[in-house]
């Protein structure tokens, strides 16, 4: 065991934890068992202080080689090696400073390994001292989270085109398959089976036209800005430098915000991003209520089109299946939607210089994101590419109904065509307003004969 003191008092740690006393006061403080911070920002987060390190070891900071060593942790660490040493939960107290304090423990402790010191040794390398110099967990976790929200961004744009391209395949190949349009649930006009797969691909479209603007704009990040944005123990020297490393470990394009104060303090860009997320979910959600309905039967309602069966949808009912899919995509959809309220009341209550409740945002858009870029990937692969239309309950539908009435309004006048349509069934009402079209057609031309010799 070792111990490890710090203003508050003392821990007792297990020689083999590589975090340390901040960490283990995080893992008493918050046991909510909820849910870790992800993985990804961790290791975005140790990015972060790779090109820190790199930094420094540039400006000579210390005895040569010994932010080289940090740099070299830090690439041990995004091995996946340490993973278990990252047990912070992801609502915390503290605008996420028990995350970035338990990163720099971490990765001094690693490094202190590469140089033969036992964990703890922090007199050789410090957590706060050397890892997290020049830093504060609120530039370096905020910059953190903007370069994991862009690659995952991406991912979902990726997932998202190839349900677009999905959609797209299904509107072509099923642009012949005339069918009842409805609006507000009630017999429309006509249109195509391929029209309406279309719009849900015109709509995935924007989509990703959305997703992809949002990443320009996280490319700016506030790291330098230290605690407010004033550069408080960032030198003129490290914060020119970083970002060319940033640039160079994450391959992103990263660049310094004009304000660092305002890009601290203020949060909507990421509120931005979840509404964007929230966007996409309410057009996923509306294509799949659509989907649910069309499948609807399959002999007592539309029966349009034929979900592939994957499951047995009752414990008591033989034979019945769900459209478990689509359940599942709207499902998703709505907890994205719950996150963006939660993003959006957080943000909103980012007090004076810095937002408190910044580990909430974080967790709500890398849930989105997640769940977001999984379901799009089963949608497109378990519903979309491999449902079948029908045709015959297509048909069947529209020459039951009245859709076709509304070609006739133009010629014979909506009330005409109303008083025929509620009076006589389909079938009957078609016969007559056809028979009617032809009696207007042959007056037309008697009274345009009837003119024309008058006229000679």
């Amino acid at each position: 065991m070792r111990m490890e003191q710090d203003n508050l008092g003392t821990v007792k740690l297990n020689d083999t934890v590589m975090y340390g006393i901040n960490t283990q006061r995080a893992v008493e403080n918050f046991p909510l068992q909820h849910k870790r911070v992800s993985l990804r920002l961790i290791h975005d987060l140790v990015l972060v202080k790779k090109a820190a390190a790199l930094t420094y070891e540039d400006l000579g900071v210390r005895e040569k080689g010994l932010y080289a060593t940090i740099a070299q942790a830090c690439d041990e660490i995004l091995t996946g090696s340490y993973d278990a040493y990252f047990p912070t939960e992801t609502l915390q107290g503290g605008a996420g400073t028990s995350t970035n304090l338990n990163v720099d423990e971490v990765v001094a402790n690693v490094a202190l390994n590469f140089l033969g010191k036992p964990a703890g040794s922090y007199a050789v390398i410090h957590p706060v001292d050397d890892v997290n110099r020049g830093q504060s967990t609120n530039d370096s976790v905020p910059t953190a989270l903007h370069i994991t929200l862009i690659k995952m961004l991406q991912e979902l744009v990726r997932g998202c085109t190839e349900l677009q391209t999905a959609l797209k395949a299904k509107a072509a190949a099923y642009a012949h398959i005339q069918k009842l349009g409805r609006t507000e649930l009630e017999d429309a006009v006509p249109v195509t089976l391929g029209r309406e797969f279309g719009a849900y691909a015109h709509a995935l479209y924007r989509d990703c036209v959305r997703l992809t603007r949002m990443q320009e704009d996280l490319l700016t990040v506030n790291l330098g800005g230290t605690a407010i944005g004033m550069c408080n123990t960032a030198t003129p020297a490290y914060r020119e430098g970083v970002y060319a490393h940033l640039q160079e470990v994450t391959g992103l394009p990263l660049r310094p915000a004009a304000d660092l104060v305002d890009a601290t303090q203020n949060n909507d860009v990421l509120v931005e991003v979840s509404g964007a997320l929230k966007t996409l979910a309410v057009d996923l959600m509306k294509m799949a209520n659509d989907l649910r309905l069309m499948n609807a039967g399959p002999d007592g309602a539309l029966g349009e089109i034929h979900l592939k069966p994957l499951q047995q949808g009752s414990s008591i009912m033989p034979g019945k299946v769900n459209p478990v899919i689509p359940e599942m995509l709207v499902q998703c959809a709505m907890r994205v939607m719950a996150n963006d309220l939660a993003v959006t009341m957080a943000a909103a209550h980012g007090e004076f210089e810095l937002n408190a409740f910044f580990p909430l945002m974080a967790d709500g858009l890398l849930e989105s994101l997640d769940l977001l870029t999984r379901a799009v990937v089963i949608c497109r692969t378990r519903c979309i590419e491999v449902l079948t239309a029908d045709e015959g309950n297509c048909l069947k539908h529209l020459t039951a109904s009245a859709a076709f009435g509304t070609a006739y309004t133009g010629r014979l006048g909506y009330d005409t065509v109303s008083h025929i349509l509620k009076t006589h069934t389909p079938v009957e009402a078609k016969k007559i307003l056809d028979a009617l079209l032809v009696k207007k057609a042959a007056t037309v031309t008697v009274t345009a004969k009837q003119k024309l010799a008058k006229e000679a």
